[in-house]
């Protein structure tokens, strides 16, 4: 799952990015809505947590620019105020969800996986393929009802892979999907994940690389 943080209170910003992070998302943070519209016209977020209140480009606007394009990713709406008229305002704008500060750090988790649900197709709460399941809710991973531990990184690798159901991903998207803007794209990063993965999950190895092409499980 990757995340856009919009915020331009930067500490509290800063703190959502690194709590994201901890659930195994990839999340990027920026602090205006002109650098907001900058990153979501080259890069594919499953949501964008966006403060209504922010320099430049305001919340409202750049909420009524990603609806007007069509943008496939969620928008969770950030705002100082907790009145009815408020929340009808954001919603009206095209925002998928409104949570008023100040919030309750579950509950901006939950709401963030709730809406990067519905920005894909359905998919059943806790997946499984060929003896894994994998929780996210609870970011456990068993495999023949063995649990396994495993980083938020490979865990979210895993669940990309999952997700794909048999699909080829390749080595970019993963890197797309599981890290942020600051990953390298020349790093093996992928490569050594995957491998301690496969290693962690055991024979027979699940995780296939398809030469040229990527990785499926």
């Amino acid at each position: 799952m990757r995340v856009l943080v919009v915020e331009d209170e930067r500490v509290l910003a800063d703190a959502v990015a690194v709590g994201l992070r901890r659930e195994a998302m990839a999340v990027d943070v920026v602090y205006d809505g002109d650098t907001a519209l900058e990153h979501t016209a080259v890069n594919d977020y499953d949501v964008v947590v966006l403060d209504r209140d922010l320099p430049g480009t305001h919340g409202d606007d750049v909420a009524r620019t990603l609806v007007g394009a069509s943008y496939n990713g969620r928008i969770l709406m950030l705002t100082a105020s907790d009145a009815v008229q408020d929340k009808v305002e954001g919603l009206r704008l095209g925002a998928d969800d409104y949570l008023a500060k100040p919030f309750a750090f579950p509950e901006l988790v939950a709401r963030v996986q709730a809406l990067a649900r519905r920005s894909t197709p359905p998919l059943p709460p806790v997946l499984e393929r060929h003896g894994i399941s994998l929780d996210p809710a609870n970011h456990r991973v068993h495999r023949d009802g063995r649990e396994i531990t495993v980083t938020p990184k490979e865990f979210a690798v895993l669940q990309v892979l999952m997700r794909a159901q048999g699909t080829v991903v390749s080595a970019e998207g993963l890197l797309e999907k599981a890290w942020d803007e600051n990953a390298d794209p020349f790093t093996n990063v992928v490569r050594v994940t995957v491998m301690t993965l496969r290693k962690k999950l055991g024979a027979p190895p699940v995780i296939q690389t398809v030469p040229g092409a990527g990785y499926r499980l």
